[in-house]
């Protein structure tokens, strides 16, 4: 008997029809009878299956001629985790988009950073996406603008201005299209209170914001995870388990920012929070998010940041499914559903913090990390409590002494490691974009002395985003690999996942624990 394998768009309809948030941003479909599109997700009665249409991309939908729904709010769904995984031009070109270097840098810009011509980026992102760089910037500009529109009193013509528009009728027309409202109009249909006072520069009340991610959220260990590295001066962590807020300040393209980001409280049914052991915990959820720019330019590159330093792009899904095949791990996996593998909000930072974390603990490295910013961070325009400084430029860092009562915790050779990595960053011997090549950026981390597979393999897990890093040599990884009863070479079966079950077995042993 022969069997008929469904076609993708027949297994596209059926997660439509369930309306499955586990493939919000994965796919969007469009109704051809109401010209909208909309998340898999959407709450609406499920059209007919002769008049959906399926798309790559949200910019391919809006390509079609299809507005977003204003129920679902597609635009805002979290990104594919597949950008995550990919190593490939369609994978580094999408995460540059969404860091906004299209809109700072233009195509020639993107394609210089990628290494490829323009034509060659636009016909693969094309072919992939239904959408070139050029719509995939615009439509993350749009979502920018309402953003703005519904949660700050920002006059229209410096919404426009401030989201990356090059004209107000560009913007207009933009709006028009995408949301079939005006701008005065989409304002006016989300208010439901007194609007966030924005004056000219800045918002002195913050910029609200849900931060969207699929499945399940293991909150509580991020938040555990972030409050052990804080550095005193640029990171803070203020309230009890359940209810705390991570706040730092952010060095960005046009200014500076600070971020605060919600622990959404635990338990099932709770936005972002954990169900207990065996569920499939919260889906469709968000942390709350509050972002204060001197200039609102920053805001789409601010969001990314965070996005990527709370990894709320993953498929825990996905990771689950692969990592709970192994019967050692699978307990693991089913106590802690939905455990994420932190990012960086600063790749340049984050690379520093790693050579201060060699071979000490992450208490010290911190400290060591807080004298840095004490003595060579940039002050912030005004301080806002305890935090007062964003982290030192590479090339600060690169030509600075670095001289100081001698530490036990900071020998010479240390400091001649991090002046060589802070040369690197600042003369780009060694990038950290989200576009970067990750095998290219740790062979350059490698060749410069003082590095080592534990620091450059870090770096590539939080500062890249990469989701497959094992750390060699790794004191928390050898505890927890002895903890299963498992050698060094079962990491092998957890590709592509490996920085997953790494934080597993950090939260699985006292001994790890300090990682």
């Amino acid at each position: 008997m022969t069997t008929t394998t469904p076609h993708p768009d027949d297994l596209r309809y059926q997660a439509v029809s369930s309306r499955d948030a586990r493939f919000d941003g994965e796919f969007f479909f469009a109704v051809a009878t109401t010209g909208i599109y909309c998340r898999p997700s959407c709450p609406a009665v499920t059209p007919k299956r002769a008049n959906v249409r399926f798309y790559p991309s949200a910019a391919a939908a809006q390509g079609a001629g299809f507005r977003a729904c204003r129920r679902c709010r597609p635009d805002a769904a979290p990104g594919s985790a597949e950008w995550n995984i990919r190593a490939d031009l369609v994978g580094r070109a999408v995460r540059l988009i969404a860091d906004g270097v299209v809109d700072r840098e233009g195509v020639a810009g993107l394609a210089a950073r990628l290494g490829y011509s323009e034509r060659q980026v636009h016909r693969q992102l094309t072919e992939e996406l239904g959408a070139g760089p050029v719509a995939l910037a615009r439509a993350q500009r749009a979502h920018t603008a309402r953003v703005l529109l519904q949660t700050t009193d920002l006059p229209v013509t410096e919404t426009a201005f401030a989201a990356g528009f090059a004209s107000v009728r560009q913007f207009n027309d933009t709006i028009r299209e995408i949301y079939a409202q005006t701008p005065s109009e989409l304002r006016a249909q989300a208010r439901t209170g007194k609007p966030l006072r924005a004056g000219k520069g800045t918002t002195p009340a913050g910029v609200p914001l849900r931060l969207a991610h699929r499945g399940p959220y293991a909150a509580r260990e991020v938040f555990d995870f972030l409050e052990r590295r804080v550095i005193t001066g640029i990171e803070e962590v203020t309230g009890t388990t359940g209810a705390r807020v991570y706040r730092r300040t952010l060095r960005l393209p046009y200014g500076t920012g600070i971020a605060e980001v919600q622990e959404p409280p635990a338990g099932p049914g709770r936005p972002g929070g954990r169900s207990g052991r065996g569920s499939q915990g919260t889906r469709g959820s968000w942390l709350a998010c509050r972002l204060h720019l001197t200039d609102l330019r920053d805001l789409a590159n601010a969001v990314q940041r965070m996005r990527r330093l709370f990894d709320l792009d993953a498929d825990p899904d996905a990771v689950a499914e692969r990592l709970g095949a192994d019967p050692r791990l699978r307990p693991l996996v089913a106590a802690r559903p939905g455990l994420r593998s932190p990012g960086a909000a600063d790749a340049e930072e984050l690379a520093v913090r790693a050579v201060l974390g060699q071979q000490v603990s992450v208490a010290a490295a911190a400290r060591l990390a807080a004298r840095l910013v004490a003595a060579h961070g940039t002050p912030l325009p005004v301080p806002d409590g305890t935090l007062t400084h964003v982290f030192p430029e590479p090339g600060v860092l690169a030509e600075a002494g670095l001289d100081g009562p001698d530490d036990p915790g900071m020998p010479e050779s240390r400091r001649r490691a991090l002046r060589t990595v802070a040369a690197a960053l600042a003369d780009g011997t060694v990038r950290l974009d989200p576009g970067v090549d990750r095998d290219d950026a740790e062979r350059r981390l490698l060749a410069l002395t003082g590095v080592g597979p534990w620091t450059a393999g870090y770096i590539r897990m939080r500062a890249l985003g990469d989701p497959d890093v094992f750390l060699p040599g790794d004191a928390g990884a050898r505890h927890g690999l002895a903890a299963l009863g498992a050698g060094p070479d079962a990491a092998d079966d957890w590709r592509p996942w490996r920085s997953y079950a790494l934080h597993h077995l950090w939260n699985h042993t006292p001994a790890a624990a300090g990682k």
